[in-house]
């Protein structure tokens, strides 16, 4: 089986999956490295049997340069095997383990301190919403909205729905206006992307269809308006 190589030093991992080594947990509780190795193959069956995995065995390189192995385990694993140890060694690993997590606490606390000011953070969101908007909006670039057709026809964008929709040019699907399937080869539509936020920040993406020039065209000779 493959493991991973760790370094001497004991690890615990400061994200949302912290980890300890039994190399650690034998430094917490005062116990030789081997006995607790011991107590977690002991215990790993039983493991096994209720969580369907074995713990992780990796591996480090001691003083002499040689691999040894060494398992990493959850908080929860972690405590699973001190079960198995007198109180005052389960006292250390608990308190240990309150240490990792008020560090893990501080270390977030401190990286959303080092994010910028909600200006620049604003800043740099249109920056890049607004680029990839730009990229997805480009073939959209020159078309119309339904509402800017509307009043060429001397309509308000209710009828002019409304009035393809009966004329067999549109459907409506999932709140959106969609192009007849018989039409969509024709380059009549095209696609537009706006974003907005709510005030609690929630994305709202919006998709509808815009007219280009071969669909204003088209209308045109559908409608019979000499508009165009």
């Amino acid at each position: 089986m493959e493991t991973t190589i760790i370094s001497l030093q004991t690890t615990h991992v400061g994200n949302d999956n912290q980890h300890m080594t039994s190399l650690e947990i034998a430094e917490v509780t005062g116990k030789p490295h081997n006995d607790v190795l011991k107590a977690i193959r002991k215990m790993e069956p039983a493991w096994r049997k209720v969580n369907g995995g074995n713990f992780s065995l990796v591996e480090y390189r001691d003083k002499k340069g040689e691999l040894r192995p060494c398992y990493s385990l959850t908080k929860t694993e972690c405590l699973y095997i001190a079960t198995k140890f007198n109180d005052e060694a389960r006292a250390k690993l608990v308190v240990r383990w309150e240490e990792l997590e008020k560090a893990d606490v501080r270390r977030k606390r401190s990286e959303v301190r080092c994010l910028p000011e909600p200006k620049e953070i604003l800043r740099l969101a249109d920056e890049i919403i607004g680029e990839g908007l730009r990229l997805v909006n480009e073939p959209a670039e020159d078309t119309l909205t339904a509402t800017q057709v509307a009043k060429t026809f001397n309509m308000t964008v209710f009828d002019f729905n409304h009035v393809l929709s009966d004329m067999g040019i549109q459907y409506r699907r999932h709140g959106h206006w969609n192009i007849s399937d018989d039409l969509a080869d024709r380059d009549l539509v095209r696609l537009r992307t706006h974003v907005s936020y709510s005030l609690k920040g929630e994305k709202k993406v919006r998709t509808y269809m815009t007219w280009t020039l071969n669909g204003l065209r088209f209308l045109n000779a559908k409608l019979g308006y000499p508009n165009f």
